[in-house]
């Protein structure tokens, strides 16, 4: 891992496109994002290198050529980090630092840091925790051969437990331990989506490529105050919070972490608790970056991530961001070809009444805006009609009737009105010159 000291480390960018590893989603700026990634974890880049070869070696995955080469750019310069883009095994790890005399660290690893300091739940913690020891855990090979055996006192000495096994053991019980207590969470989390599925609220979950604005858009909506940058990784911890505007419904939303392309299998397993927030949710929005010009290539990713996750079959839809930064002509054209998606600059605007129509239309088969009126025996009904946030206004008719201004999903609408003595309210006087509570 990178260090914990507030000191800014100088590091190296070492860019390699290998040419055998075909990638139907390569990006066009991949070395921008690369590049991002680091100064996210808070390095200072002192020099960077973009290299092509055609296959990876085995031993210290770079070509011998570019080896001094790189070597002799680092010896004048005050570097203390080399990063590779590339997910590097242990082997060619430690054999890079033998030669470079540097630490070298990969792009797993650089991730890894990344969310190690932006995790701030009890929940963030442990699975960030879990991941990285997971691939500590694959690093140890050879790495204590200075110690040998250990040695107790007369009577003691024998072949004993090498310090490597010694560390195996000690982090694959605190491997066993952090998966309980996330076995733990995860039973609470379940307990909780059973409530909101309970009191029949829609849950509709953002996802998309790290840094598209899926914070900013989820402010707008929730009124909420979540810490939005321009950076990667940005959010780690899922959020939940209610819809900010009765008027479209009982909904409640959920940020969460962005994707990357080759995403850490370690990440994706160790967060499987916050990872089955997307697999209660009744609707995906698909937040896109339209001024990124991979913007394409992010969609495939991230729908090859949720193909992964078996999350594809949840309904989805494509809300292109950032439409600002774009100029008028282009913007119309997309428009055109894009007819069925929405268009919107969660920066600028305010109101998506478009967006969130759309949300009420998937959700609820649209909704109704109106007067209903209800027998005194549906105390029951009148409870969760304000559970799920529908009700606006409460009257008592002259008959007794209790009177309700709701709005409500078509859908929801329609069970109700199958109980005996729950009605739409068509007679304008009866509400005119009824008790207001």
């Amino acid at each position: 891992m990178i260090s914990n000291n507030k000191e800014i480390q100088n590091a190296f960018l070492l860019f390699i496109d290998i040419q055998s590893f075909i990638n139907t989603n390569k990006l066009e700026n991949e070395f921008d994002e690369f590049q991002s990634l680091a100064v996210s974890a808070g390095l200072s880049v002192k020099d960077k290198l973009i290299h092509s070869q055609k296959i990876p070696l085995i031993n210290t995955f770079i070509s011998k050529g570019k080896l001094d080469l790189i070597k002799n750019t680092l010896k004048d310069k005050d570097i203390e980090l080399v990063v590779i883009n590339h997910k590097l095994s242990a082997t060619q790890t430690r054999n890079l630092e033998k030669f470079f005399n540097k630490r070298v660290i990969d792009k797993t690893e650089l991730i890894l840091d990344i969310f190690a300091s932006r995790a701030s739940s009890y929940i963030g913690k442990l699975q960030v925790e879990l991941a990285q020891l997971k691939h500590l855990s694959t690093r140890l090979v050879r790495g204590w051969t200075h110690l040998e055996r250990q040695k107790g006192g007369i009577g003691l000495r024998g072949p004993g437990e090498t310090q490597l096994e010694t560390d195996r053991r000690l982090i694959g019980k605190r491997i066993k331990m952090l998966n309980l207590r996330l076995l733990k969470c995860h039973k609470q989390k379940k307990i909780n989506r059973y409530s909101r599925k309970k009191s029949r609220n829609k849950l509709v979950a953002l996802v998309g490529y790290t840094n598209v604005g899926k914070t900013t858009l989820f402010n707008k909506l929730t009124d909420s105050f979540q810490l939005a940058e321009n950076k990667l990784f940005a959010t780690l911890d899922s959020v939940t919070r209610k819809n900010n505007n009765p008027k479209y419904g009982p909904i409640l939303f959920s940020d969460t972490v962005g994707f990357i392309s080759d995403l850490p299998t370690q990440l994706i397993e160790s967060f499987k608790a916050t990872l089955d927030e997307l697999k209660s949710a009744d609707l995906l929005l698909h937040v896109v970056d339209l001024s990124d010009p991979d913007y394409k290539a992010k969609i495939n990713e991230v729908n090859d991530i949720l193909i992964d996750l078996n999350l594809i079959n949840i309904p989805q839809i494509i809300v292109n961001n950032k439409i600002d930064l774009i100029n008028a002509t282009k913007m119309k054209i997309l428009k055109n070809k894009k007819n069925d998606q929405i268009f919107i600059s969660a920066y600028n605007q305010n109101e998506f009444s478009e967006l969130k129509t759309k949300i009420n239309n998937e959700l609820f088969n649209g909704t109704y805006s109106g007067w209903i009126s209800m027998e005194n025996n549906l105390g029951n009904i009148r409870s969760i009609l304000f559970d799920m946030g529908c009700i606006v206004e409460e009257r008592f008719s002259k008959c007794g009737k209790m009177l309700a201004n709701i709005n409500i999903g078509n859908e929801e609408l329609n069970k109700f009105i199958e109980i005996q003595g729950f009605e739409l309210c068509k007679d304008e006087d009866i509400i005119l010159e009824s008790n207001i509570i």
